[in-house]
Protein backbone atom coordinates (compact mmCIF):
# COMPACT_ATOMS: atom_id res chain seq x y z
CA UNK A 1 0.00 0.00 0.00
CA UNK A 2 1.06 3.66 -0.30
CA UNK A 3 -0.24 7.03 0.55
CA UNK A 4 -2.95 6.59 -2.42
CA UNK A 5 -4.48 3.76 -0.24
CA UNK A 6 -3.96 0.98 -3.60
CA UNK A 7 -2.66 -2.55 -2.77
CA UNK A 8 -0.21 -3.62 -5.82
CA UNK A 9 -0.58 -7.00 -6.73
CA UNK A 10 0.86 -7.86 -9.57
CA UNK A 11 3.18 -5.29 -11.44
CA UNK A 12 4.75 -5.72 -14.91
CA UNK A 13 4.77 -3.01 -18.22
CA UNK A 14 2.49 -5.38 -19.77
CA UNK A 15 -0.09 -6.23 -16.94
CA UNK A 16 -0.83 -4.45 -13.52
CA UNK A 17 -3.10 -5.70 -10.61
CA UNK A 18 -4.39 -3.89 -7.35
CA UNK A 19 -7.20 -3.17 -5.39
CA UNK A 20 -8.11 -0.27 -2.72
CA UNK A 21 -10.93 0.02 -0.43
CA UNK A 22 -13.52 2.42 -1.28
CA UNK A 23 -14.56 3.66 1.93
CA UNK A 24 -16.69 6.63 4.27
CA UNK A 25 -13.96 9.02 3.32
CA UNK A 26 -14.53 8.29 -0.84
CA UNK A 27 -18.76 8.73 -0.28
CA UNK A 28 -20.71 11.53 -2.07
CA UNK A 29 -23.46 12.56 0.42
CA UNK A 30 -25.49 10.09 -1.69
CA UNK A 31 -23.57 7.82 -0.56
CA UNK A 32 -22.04 6.21 -3.26
CA UNK A 33 -18.23 6.12 -4.27
CA UNK A 34 -17.23 9.77 -6.00
CA UNK A 35 -15.88 9.21 -9.41
CA UNK A 36 -12.80 10.79 -8.24
CA UNK A 37 -11.46 7.81 -6.40
CA UNK A 38 -12.09 5.61 -9.90
CA UNK A 39 -9.99 8.26 -12.03
CA UNK A 40 -7.05 8.67 -9.35
CA UNK A 41 -6.69 4.90 -8.88
CA UNK A 42 -7.45 4.02 -12.33
CA UNK A 43 -4.39 6.79 -13.67
CA UNK A 44 -2.17 5.24 -10.84
CA UNK A 45 -2.42 1.76 -11.94
CA UNK A 46 -1.66 3.03 -15.73
CA UNK A 47 1.29 4.94 -14.87
CA UNK A 48 2.86 2.52 -12.98
CA UNK A 49 2.75 -0.48 -15.55
CA UNK A 50 3.37 2.03 -18.27
CA UNK A 51 6.55 2.78 -16.17
CA UNK A 52 7.91 -0.68 -15.62
CA UNK A 53 7.68 -0.62 -19.59
CA UNK A 54 9.98 2.23 -20.31
CA UNK A 55 12.16 1.62 -17.30
CA UNK A 56 14.96 0.00 -18.87
CA UNK A 57 15.06 2.81 -21.58
CA UNK A 58 15.67 4.99 -18.34
CA UNK A 59 12.11 6.76 -18.92
CA UNK A 60 9.24 6.67 -16.56
CA UNK A 61 5.49 7.79 -17.98
CA UNK A 62 3.30 10.65 -16.81
CA UNK A 63 -0.49 10.74 -17.79
CA UNK A 64 -1.43 13.55 -20.22
CA UNK A 65 -5.05 11.98 -20.69
CA UNK A 66 -7.42 10.33 -18.57
CA UNK A 67 -11.03 9.35 -19.54
CA UNK A 68 -12.98 7.48 -17.00
CA UNK A 69 -16.53 6.19 -17.52
CA UNK A 70 -18.58 5.29 -14.42
CA UNK A 71 -20.27 2.22 -15.10
CA UNK A 72 -22.79 1.79 -11.81
CA UNK A 73 -22.54 2.93 -8.31
CA UNK A 74 -20.39 1.28 -5.62
CA UNK A 75 -21.41 2.28 -1.86
CA UNK A 76 -18.19 1.42 -0.61
CA UNK A 77 -15.86 -1.90 -0.50
CA UNK A 78 -12.52 -3.19 -2.00
CA UNK A 79 -12.35 -2.78 -5.21
CA UNK A 80 -9.85 -4.62 -8.09
CA UNK A 81 -7.99 -3.01 -10.67
CA UNK A 82 -6.29 -4.60 -13.63
CA UNK A 83 -4.59 -2.19 -16.27
CA UNK A 84 -3.16 -3.65 -20.05
CA UNK A 85 -1.50 -1.70 -22.42
CA UNK A 86 -3.24 -1.14 -25.77
CA UNK A 87 -0.42 0.04 -27.52
CA UNK A 88 2.87 1.02 -26.09
CA UNK A 89 4.99 3.42 -28.61
CA UNK A 90 8.34 4.96 -28.15
CA UNK A 91 7.26 8.19 -26.81
CA UNK A 92 3.64 7.46 -26.21
CA UNK A 93 1.38 4.55 -24.17
CA UNK A 94 -2.20 3.75 -24.18
CA UNK A 95 -3.34 2.11 -21.47
CA UNK A 96 -6.94 0.35 -20.32
CA UNK A 97 -8.10 0.26 -16.52
CA UNK A 98 -11.12 -1.71 -15.40
CA UNK A 99 -11.88 -1.57 -11.50
CA UNK A 100 -14.63 -4.00 -10.61
CA UNK A 101 -16.46 -4.71 -7.48
CA UNK A 102 -15.96 -7.64 -5.05
CA UNK A 103 -19.10 -9.43 -7.32
CA UNK A 104 -16.73 -9.20 -10.57
CA UNK A 105 -19.21 -6.35 -11.93
CA UNK A 106 -17.11 -3.33 -13.39
CA UNK A 107 -17.63 0.01 -11.92
CA UNK A 108 -15.30 2.11 -13.98
CA UNK A 109 -13.13 1.95 -17.47
CA UNK A 110 -10.13 4.37 -18.25
CA UNK A 111 -8.35 4.72 -20.89
CA UNK A 112 -5.18 6.87 -19.84
CA UNK A 113 -2.65 8.04 -22.06
CA UNK A 114 0.45 8.29 -21.09
CA UNK A 115 4.09 10.14 -22.29
CA UNK A 116 7.46 8.14 -21.73
CA UNK A 117 9.75 10.83 -20.69
CA UNK A 118 13.61 10.37 -19.61
CA UNK A 119 14.59 9.54 -15.35
CA UNK A 120 16.94 12.62 -15.13
CA UNK A 121 15.95 16.22 -16.26
CA UNK A 122 17.71 18.21 -18.79
CA UNK A 123 20.44 20.54 -18.38
CA UNK A 124 19.15 23.96 -18.08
Amino acid sequence: MNGSGITWRDVSGSRVTASVVAGAAHLTPWGVVHGGLYAMVAESAASVGASAAVRERGEFAVGVDNLTDFLRPSTGEELALVARPVIQGKTEQLWEVTISRADGKPVARSRIRLRNVPLEKPAP
